[in-house]
């Protein structure tokens, strides 16, 4: 069962393991309290590092580089509890990983202790050069992992982009239309009088259609006497008789 990591302030010794226990079991208790179950996991231990794997899925969860720990033991008071401080490769930080074994505590332990006989073994054996070799794996391993989740980030925001594209295209008018103005209207809020626009009828309110303007005839109307009438304002000085216009002038 893994009861989890929490940063320690040294990277080795053993009040500074104890410590992290302590802590660890105390947040067990209260996550089992809560109705949370400890999950367990499948540790994978060689030369390169400790592998911390679901076991059902096989994936990785903590991948601790042999190069990286820097204390390994196993709790004297709990058989059960052995723990490991490990270097983050991201933070910095030192972290210790607690896990609660029921037989294997102590040989788990043990067998870090061997793999670190081993690569130790190996690196002189190779002056050095495999451990250089490792660091450079390592390092574009985890250049690779930055430029995939870069890509992935780079994918979503071109798939927002080309449906907000597909939003827009759709609410756009279609092409070609055109939209109706409205005429326009005097101070009284009436469309003004054009003689040359045909005038269109418009029903009124019961729906029938108002009657039709007389036009003006150009036929010269006369009086019952046959006279044409009077109209001082379009006739000339010529138009009026001698005894009148004699009067006229008088008055002048």
């Amino acid at each position: 069962q893994f009861l989890g990591s929490t940063e320690v302030e040294q990277p080795k010794g053993t009040e500074v393991v104890r410590d992290a226990v302590r802590k660890l079991k105390f947040a067990r208790h209260i996550k089992k309290s809560e109705g949370q179950k400890t999950p367990k996991v499948e540790l994978q231990i060689s030369i390169y590092g400790v592998k911390i794997l679901d076991p059902k899925t096989k994936e990785v969860q903590h991948n601790c580089q042999l190069h990286r720990i820097s204390f390994c033991a196993d709790d004297k008071t709990d058989k059960r509890i052995f723990t490991f401080i490990c270097k983050d490769s991201e933070s910095n930080k030192h972290l210790c990983y607690v896990f609660d074994s029921e037989k294997c505590a102590e040989e788990i332990t043990l067998t870090i202790g061997q793999a670190f006989d081993l690569a130790y073994r190996k690196f002189l054996e190779s002056g050095g050069k495999d451990v250089e070799t490792r660091k450079q794996i390592a390092g574009l391993q985890k250049r690779i992992q930055e430029l995939e989740a870069e890509n992935t980030e780079l994918k979503n925001k071109v798939q927002d982009l080309e449906n907000q594209l597909r939003i827009t295209q759709v609410h756009a008018s279609p092409a070609g239309s055109v939209t109706p103005k409205s005429p326009s209207t005097d101070i009284f809020d009436m469309v003004p009088f054009s003689p040359i626009s045909p005038q269109s009828s418009t029903p009124t309110r019961n729906g029938t259609q108002p009657p039709p303007v007389p036009s003006r005839s150009t036929e010269i109307k006369r009086d019952l006497f046959g006279a044409e009438p009077f109209d001082p304002f379009s006739c000339g000085a010529g138009d009026f008789p001698p005894d009148i216009q004699s009067k006229l002038d008088e008055m002048q």
